[in-house]
């Protein structure tokens, strides 16, 4: 393969535009990329490997078949294997809240405003 070097661009998921977009390597540690700096928002932070975390829905799907599976006779194995995915899951949601807390806040809901109407 190649060696990279700084500044090199690479695809990875960015926490603040919540998609995979386009990085430039700002840190390497033992020959990896350590920290990227996004090129749309030049939000900086780990490199991810261009893992997406699992949402929300996709963790309360996972448990409640993991909840399904526990009340099924004789399917502790697979059982057991879908708790450790659930584990990893929660790991990587986990990591994913440290640059959650860089993000700024949602904004406001609009609300309608109530007019009279005219005839």
């Amino acid at each position: 393969m190649f060696e990279i070097r700084l500044g090199d661009v690479i695809d990875d998921y960015c926490v603040k535009c919540r998609r995979l977009t386009n990085h430039s390597i700002v840190s390497i540690i033992d020959g990896a990329a350590a920290k990227v700096r996004c090129r749309t928002c030049y939000n900086d932070h780990d490199f991810r490997n261009e893992v997406v975390p699992p949402t929300k829905k996709e963790l309360k799907k996972l448990a409640l078949f993991n909840e399904v599976l526990a009340g099924a006779p004789g399917v502790e194995a697979e059982a057991g294997e879908a708790e450790a995915e659930l584990e990893v899951a929660s790991e990587v949601e986990a990591g994913g809240e440290e640059a959650a807390s860089e993000a700024p806040a949602a904004p406001a809901k609009k609300t309608k405003s109530k007019t009279a109407k005219s005839k």
